[in-house]
């Protein structure tokens, strides 16, 4: 291949990139034509981010890129060096979930599960951004994540209930007390 500038990939050959990914940097080899979500699944093995239609619009591979989110079937590979990667492995720390994780969990916001990771990615956008959104700002956030199974109410209330949780700092509601029964 004869380059003309500095930039050219020869697309026969893998390239070597460190991809931040969940906060961690990871050395990663892969062919230059790859999407981001074909790279996260195949070489990173991060099968959360789903894929989906792969033309940009069903929103199950969403992800954050740069802490926006982003259709991962619709961004090179190569362009993501240097740029902090955030998928929905990396929302909750180990045993302990995302708000969003939890409140979807408790809420029946996923059913089937599969637009759920792209839901919980742009839906985390938005909650980083605005504290306290309304509903209609929470169906403006997501309108291009489809989902074939809730009819998208328990999605929202779902977001809702995460926002107020981050709000006061809990990702499970506390604990009803105990009712008291009076004595006769």
């Amino acid at each position: 291949m004869t380059e003309t500038n500095s930039t050219a990939i020869d697309v026969r050959r893998n390239v070597r990139r460190v991809l931040q990914v969940n906060g961690e940097a990871l050395d990663v080899l892969f062919a230059p034509y790859k999407t981001l979500l074909e790279v996260l699944r195949e070489d990173l093995a991060l099968t959360g981010t789903k894929h989906g239609c792969e033309l940009g619009e069903c929103g199950a591979c969403a992800i954050l890129l740069d802490g926006k989110p982003v259709l991962s079937c619709l961004v090179l590979a190569v362009e993501c060096e240097g740029r902090a990667i955030e998928t929905i492995e990396g929302l909750g720390r180990g045993a302990e979930l995302h708000p969003l994780q939890a409140a979807f969990a408790d809420l029946g916001g996923a059913q089937c599960g599969y637009c759920t990771p792209g839901i919980l990615m742009t839906a985390k956008a938005l909650l980083d951004g605005e504290a306290d959104p309304g509903r209609e700002r929470i169906k403006e956030a997501i309108a291009g994540s489809l989902c074939r199974c809730t009819g998208y109410q328990q999605i929202f209330e779902s977001i809702e209930e995460a926002g107020r949780r981050m709000r006061c700092g809990t990702a499970h509601p506390a604990p009803a007390a105990p009712a008291t029964v009076a004595e006769p």
